[in-house]
């Protein structure tokens, strides 16, 4: 018998048979892990994509799809049920990290930066965490972008754009020839304090690019629908 016991953020469920549901959880040690759920009504909350909880997994073999138990500590989007665009923002943080990270495989920081995230919803800063955190995911998964620096002159200050061939930065004066090919770089991601729904939006969209050309692209999966919301509350 394989049993062990981890912290856990509830990604998504979806039903099998009756009172039944298949469970994907992000573990801090056992990465993105399945796990048969039986009394869905009763577990109602655990379910819920955002759920921070101890899991249990049991199987009779390591291949086995196994069963989880679990206790829950935080059932995060029952506190912004009437947040349409907290809510988006919570649902997509899950439903990225359950498309993009592979079945366990440990990924612990991608489990930290998700709890991390799933807390900054209390403050007014949520919208540039939630692009933050899908820049450490995309790096977490191995896509990381270079944001530091220019890839053209080096140079640390006025980063403007990205190159969607390489990922790196360019500052707006190296870029300028080619702006329309680039795609826009928020200053919140270069350490500029504070932010615009309009840094968001560009944000959203350089972080969307990358995970089309590397997550959803190679899945042949579409981009989340919460995803999509969210994009949609910072556009225009």
């Amino acid at each position: 018998m394989i049993d062990w016991t981890d912290r856990a953020v509830m990604l998504s469920a979806r039903p099998l048979g009756e009172g039944k549901a298949v469970a994907q959880a992000l573990t801090e040690t056992h990465g993105r892990h399945a796990g048969l759920v039986r009394g869905v009504r009763r577990h109602a909350e655990a379910l819920q994509p955002g759920t921070l909880a101890t899991l249990r997994w049991q199987a009779r073999l390591p291949d086995h799809l196994g069963g989880f138990s679990c206790e829950v500590e935080t059932v995060h989007a029952a506190l912004w049920l009437d947040d349409p665009p907290r809510l988006a923002a919570l649902q997509s943080a899950c439903a990225v990290a359950d498309l993009g990270l592979p079945e366990r495989e440990p990924h612990p920081g991608a489990f930290l930066g998700l709890v991390a995230f799933l807390e900054t919803l209390a403050g007014d800063a949520w919208p540039a965490a939630y692009v933050s955190y899908e820049v450490a995911l995309l790096a977490e998964l191995g896509f990381g972008l270079d944001l530091k620096r220019c890839a053209v002159t080096g140079g640390r200050t006025d980063l403007a754009w990205v190159s969607p061939r390489t990922g790196r930065a360019v500052t707006r004066t190296a870029g300028e020839p080619w702006k329309d090919r680039l795609l826009a770089l928020p200053g919140f991601l270069c350490g500029a304090p504070g932010f615009a729904p309009a840094d968001i939006s560009n944000g959203l969209a350089l972080t969307g690019y990358f995970l089309a050309r590397y997550v959803t692209g190679p899945a042949e999966r579409p981009m989340p629908a919460a995803r999509l919301r969210l994009a949609d509350c910072f556009a225009g």
